[in-house]
């Protein structure tokens, strides 16, 4: 943890830009998270918390499910000290198995649906999962039902999409006839979701929660260096979090307490949307319209017929909503917050996208050791657009000298972005060198990242570090050449990764595709595009057009796969 003193600084640039009433130094809210939702379901029992296939959960009848199924998972020996993965697309078993998980004194541990068996193996073994709450579709349950006799894997909770639906047997029927359904052997290893529904809902008592300490979730990272490494995100980190979200985002014009309805989209096993979606959203009492997965179609269509006023996306899913067919025909007039963030968002994407909606873009960074918060522009201030906004209440932003990590940076310059908060992970799972060589001296986080702040205290993000290319001697950022290829008409996705040179070291390769209908163009043509945009130690000296381009779970681009299709072709060729 961050030492106290390394978050008062009082000379910070950003507290201009705070409208008045939401002070940087506001009382960071901390609780234990399950609290979140039994706050909910006290003040506003009535009201939708989750909309689903047909199907709509109040807030007391989820807080229902989750004592029912907290009591359920205590049946099996859950308690202080034991994992419980959540192995699942978005749909009301995620958030009823979370916060039972944690009513019930365990630990959530999120898998995602689209890591392989090896990623799956390595983090059942390094986070110490015994159960696992799946479902019984195709592209889930045999994996998982593989591990459960070749890892240290007792016990799937295996849930169905009917029973969550407003037509069970509808729904069934239909994954079973497109064959996205699997049998399940029942047995003492394999139990139905339902089943431990099936009791009074009368937990027994957990022990008490250190909020500092007590570990809500174990976040695992992405892995672009080696095998993933779970980030302890506890009970306060996780509440603070939220707390930070809500005042950046309330008050005037903002977010309202169960006045909200929100487009929840993002896959919820992920930390931005874990933490903007459903904590968020549990934390004011809003309608979540939850979909299992990202359709531009069924996005805009409930966008405008259920009067979404909130809608959290990465710059992919604003891409292909601005270039849907007909998307103009649609009233979106009740959005009043739409973000980015998990990328950095074109320009282009982002004009195209407000003068479509008539709603105010903002943009946020953040990442899976800070729970998702780190930046966001407050809603009663102008956005800079390409900026990520200001530090939210209750961080501190610092820079870095990226080549002397010893040497810090001004305001104004160019570094590696470090970052204190009540909201900071408590460390990596096990590997307290990994976590000591994340750390500065006075207890700031490295993230990684490089930019720098402007005078308004506006944070530009420039780069990964890692994601560097080194050409001639010089610093190259992709994220620079990609924001130039953007402005090209024809571009509609592209990523920059660096390739081997034999007079440069490495030189910058276009990864693009192109928009529907739109002319191709050769790397020469190209080149003339950019020639008043970067300089020629950035100018991109190979292309490659594609039908599409590689997306991460939450669907933002990843750069990481064409790095490794890279090193493979060059492995091959030599």
């Amino acid at each position: 943890m961050p030492r106290e003193d390394a978050v008062t600084t009082p000379d910070l640039p950003w507290i201009k830009s705070y409208p008045p009433g939401i002070p940087w130094n506001a009382k960071i809210d901390m609780l234990p998270v399950h609290h979140l939702l039994d706050d909910a379901a006290a003040r506003a029992p009535d009201r939708h918390a989750i909309e689903f296939q047909g199907k709509a959960y109040t807030y007391a009848q989820l807080h229902e499910c989750v004592q029912r199924f907290a009591a359920g998972l205590q049946s099996l020996g859950v308690g202080p000290g034991i994992k419980v993965g959540l192995y699942l697309p978005n749909s009301p078993h995620y958030a009823i198995a979370f916060f039972a998980v944690l009513k019930a004194g365990g630990t959530v541990v999120n898998y995602s649906p689209l890591d392989a068996g090896a990623v799956l193996a390595h983090k059942i073994a390094d986070s110490e999962t015994d159960i696992i709450v799946t479902l019984d579709l195709e592209s889930l349950y045999p994996l998982m039902n593989k591990l459960l006799g070749s890892t240290r894997l007792k016990t799937l909770v295996v849930g169905n999409m009917g029973e969550v639906s407003g037509a069970p047997d509808k729904v069934q029927a239909e994954l079973r006839s497109q064959g996205q359904l699997c049998d399940v052997a029942w047995d003492a290893q394999r139990i139905a979701f339902a089943s431990l529904l099936d009791n009074d809902g009368l937990c027994a008592p957990v022990a008490p929660i250190d909020l500092h300490d007590t570990i809500a979730v174990l976040q695992y990272t992405g892995g672009t260096t080696g095998l993933p490494k779970g980030a302890m995100l506890s009970h306060g980190n996780l509440s603070a979090g939220c707390s930070q979200a809500v005042q950046n985002l309330s008050g005037g014009t903002g977010l309202q307490d169960g006045r909200e309805t929100f487009l929840a989209v993002l896959p919820l096993f992920h930390i931005y949307a874990l933490t903007f979606n459903l904590l968020l959203g549990v934390r004011l009492a809003a309608t979540l319209v939850l979909h299992a997965r990202f359709d531009p179609a069924a996005a805009i269509r409930d966008l405008a017929e259920k009067r979404v006023t909130v809608f959290f996306g990465v710059p992919t899913m604003f891409t292909a909503i601005n270039m849907f067919p007909g998307v103009e025909g649609n009233d979106f007039s009740s959005l009043k917050l739409s973000n980015s963030g998990g990328a950095p968002l074109p320009v282009e994407v982002h004009e195209r996208y407000e003068a479509l909606t008539g709603c105010k873009l903002q943009e946020g960074w953040g990442m899976t050791e800070i729970c998702g918060v780190g930046t966001n522009t407050p809603m009663q201030r102008r956005h800079k657009i390409g900026s990520c906004g200001v530090p939210l209440p209750g961080i501190t932003i610092r820079f870095i000298s990226v080549d002397d990590p010893g040497k810090p940076v001004a305001y104004g310059r160019q570094g590696e972005i470090c970052i204190a908060g009540p909201n900071v992970m408590t460390g990596y799972w096990k590997k307290p060198e990994a976590t000591a060589e994340a750390m500065t001296p006075d207890g700031f986080l490295r993230t990684g990242d490089v930019g720098y702040m402007d005078d308004d205290g506006f944070m530009w993000i420039v780069d990964r570090i890692k994601d560097m290319i080194l050409c001639s001697g010089y610093n190259v950022y992709p994220r620079n050449i990609e924001e130039a290829i953007y402005k090209h008409p024809s571009v509609a996705e592209v990523l920059v990764v660096g390739v081997p040179d034999a007079y440069r070291g490495e030189a910058p390769k276009a990864f693009i595709t192109l928009k529907q209908g739109a002319p191709s163009f050769t790397l020469d043509e190209l080149k003339g595009f950019l020639k008043d945009s970067l300089g020629k130690h950035e100018m991109v000296q190979a292309l490659e057009f594609r039908v599409s381009l590689p997306k991460t779970a939450v669907g933002k681009l990843s750069r990481k796969e064409l790095q490794d299709e890279e090193k493979r072709r060059v492995a091959s060729s030599a």
